[in-house]
């Protein structure tokens, strides 16, 4: 098997996904009509892919308040200062800046509906096929 995608329930996914792709570089991929606003959001590579959908009769996590060691999902950056501060200004929120024992800067940042974004700027990449 190969991974396909992973989704989350967000609020607006519309919005988010705009956000997304505006500031993370992501392409849409799909966004197939119905009362959920799926909208599948593909990276540089093609290779991962996002849904975000807003289906109500479901629980909407409350991203905020969570902690982003419950949920998060990681980009690899070469530069993770800079990216930091880019985020930032597009109204992301710092929520803390590590280096881990290997040396691999680990950037974490709340989107501006709180979903965690993590930023790795590792000191050795993962091989990618």
């Amino acid at each position: 098997m190969k991974f396909e995608h992973v989704a989350f329930n967000v609020p607006d996914s519309q919005t988010h996904a705009r956000w997304l792709i505006e500031h993370l570089g992501f392409t849409l991929y799909r966004a197939p009509d119905g009362p959920t606003r799926m909208q599948f959001l593909a990276d540089e590579t093609g290779r991962i892919v996002l849904e975000l959908y807003t289906n109500t009769a479901a629980i909407i996590p409350d991203y905020k308040a969570q902690s982003p060691l419950v949920t998060h999902f990681a980009l690899a950056t070469p530069n993770a200062a800079a990216e930091s501060a880019r985020l930032q200004q597009a109204g992301a929120t710092l929520v803390s800046d590590d280096t881990a024992p290997d040396g691999s800067r680990l950037v974490m940042l709340k989107d501006p509906w709180g979903f965690a974004l993590q930023l790795c700027q590792r000191a050795k990449p993962f091989a990618m096929p």
